[in-house]
């Protein structure tokens, strides 16, 4: 199979024709790689190789619906038996996973041959994709801008044609923040719909979870079906959907009411272009027939934020102390901000971890009256275009600071002052509108309805109830009909189609 030949096709579509014979599994995946070594020099996109893995998983029979389809795995959470796990973090760079994590398991039974690990913020902290350890992933519609993050390198891998679906989770947005900043579809599924174990129950009590970013809405739906549903040591399973969600791409989703906003939840500016992809959203979706109208849920966005935050503090802590205690390491083995989030876990009393945790029913039931009224809650996915590789950096006084009370153990004056909550609150500026559905464990979207003046992505969010995964679903396909996406290509990236074109421009 052609390079070119490999890029006409999503995942659904390659299962196809190998399942028709039309092409080996090990031409695909040679395809794939000759793809990736393409254009992964450019965009930093995958960091770990796992070619030898692949080309002896395609040397035997594969079954499954996506047998024989190459994908790529975010190296966080996604452990593959033997191969390291690095979460983006110098200190577990070279330690192998010692099994399949369930839903890597799940993902080779559908048949799926995984040949690489794309890189991510260190333990996917951020919306942006720059560790130290493996430097930043570049995005293919504009190198000098981040693809977002956490889970961008999957997607700046997708959107470049490496592979037509990769790998994501999503703890704050690390699905749809990506999928916004790359022209991708990606779907954040509700919480306990998709395993965590074997090693781990639901990190952050269900608000991070495993998905994936594609092309098509189609492909989100195969991979879904792939992997929900819970395991012996999921803590609480949910009602499994009415059908499969692969049947609800292209059925009619109904006369729907969705709200929508464009205000930040922390009352912050929000760019005109983001503003202008909601509102042309919203024009869409009445052409389409659905109820439309301006509202949003009556929450407490700078109140849900912290609480956010409590626990992600208290999480980082624990992280880095057991990475500690297991391998041996030191501050060293971490970077700077990562140290820092850590130290405010510890200045924590549990008594504040527990008071944040409770106010979580607070906001979920905010979200719960909004969806008494409305369908769905439409908003920007981001509050504006991609950001410029290092924009989001901490200031220099700040990593001084960090440094200093790192090293001196003096959390509890920053937890003080608030200046490390007040520079976290700052970055979330950028995406303020994700938090909501994994704290409330909401299912969501992001769709790519949107680009910028200047051609860059920027998607927009649904928000759905509990269970709502389905919807999404249909509304998604829906709008993927109307306003088709998938064959949009970036032109910093070669793709064959263009090249072809601008050698007939020139004759």
């Amino acid at each position: 199979m052609r390079v070119d030949e490999y890029l006409e096709h999503d995942a659904v579509g390659l299962a196809g024709l190998l399942r028709d014979g039309q092409v080996g599994a090990a031409d695909v995946l040679d395809a794939a790689v000759a793809r990736c070594e393409q254009v992964n020099p450019l965009l930093n996109a995958v960091v770990r190789p796992m070619y030898d893995e692949a080309r002896r998983r395609v040397a035997r029979p594969l079954s499954g619906p996506l047998a024989g389809v190459p994908f790529l795995l975010k190296d966080l959470f996604h452990d593959y038996e033997g191969v390291p796990t690095s979460a983006g973090c110098r200190a577990l760079r070279d330690v192998p996973a010692p099994r399949h994590a369930e839903v890597v398991r799940r993902w080779l039974d559908a048949g799926l041959v995984p040949f690489g690990k794309t890189n991510l913020p260190e333990f996917g902290a951020k919306g942006v994709t720059e560790p130290e350890v493996f430097g930043p992933t570049r995005n293919p519609w504009d190198p000098g801008h981040t693809p977002g993050g956490s889970s961008g390198g999957s997607a700046a891998a997708v959107a470049a044609g490496v592979v037509p679906a990769a790998s994501a989770n999503d703890g704050g947005g690390s699905i749809r923040i990506p999928a916004a900043c790359c022209g991708l579809f990606g779907l954040k599924p509700g919480r306990g719909r998709v395993p965590f174990g074997p090693g781990r129950s639901e990190p952050m009590h269900g608000a991070a979870v495993n998905g994936a970013v594609t092309r098509t809405v189609r492909d989100s739906a195969a991979l879904l079906d792939a992997v929900a549903g819970p395991e012996p040591t999921s803590p609480f399973p949910i009602a499994p959907p009415e059908r499969p969600y692969a049947e609800e791409v292209g059925r009619a989703p109904g006369r729907l009411r969705i709200g929508f906003t464009d205000r930040s939840p922390l009352g912050t500016p929000v760019h005109p272009e983001a503003v202008a992809a909601v509102r042309s959203a919203a024009a869409l979706l009445e052409e389409l027939g659905h109820d439309v109208a301006e509202a949003e849920p009556d929450l407490d966005g700078r109140r849900l934020t912290e609480d956010f935050l409590t626990l992600w503090y208290g999480s980082m802590a624990a992280l880095v102390d057991g990475i500690k205690a297991e391998t041996g390491c030191g501050d060293g083995g971490f970077e700077p901000d990562t140290l820092m989030l850590a130290a405010m876990g510890r200045a924590m009393s549990a008594a504040d971890y527990v008071r944040g945790a409770d106010r979580w029913n607070t906001h979920t039931a905010a979200l719960s009256d909004f969806h008494s009224r409305y369908d769905l809650l439409l908003t920007p996915t981001i509050a504006g275009p991609p950001v410029a590789i290092g924009r989001l950096d901490p200031p220099r006084w700040l990593r001084a600071a960090e440094r200093l009370l790192v090293r001196t153990g003096t959390e509890r004056v920053v937890t003080a002052t608030g200046l490390v909550t007040e520079e976290a609150v700052t970055n979330l500026t950028a995406t303020p509108f994700t938090l909501t559905a994994n704290l409330t464990g909401t299912p969501a979207m992001s769709v790519p309805l949107h680009w910028t003046a200047k051609g860059l992505p920027l998607g927009v969010q649904f928000i759905a109830a509990a269970g709502g995964e389905s919807m999404l679903f249909r509304l998604a396909s829906q709008l993927e009909e109307a306003r088709p996406w998938a064959h949009r290509r970036p032109e910093a990236v070669p793709f064959p189609q263009q090249e072809e074109a601008g050698r007939r421009q020139a004759g």
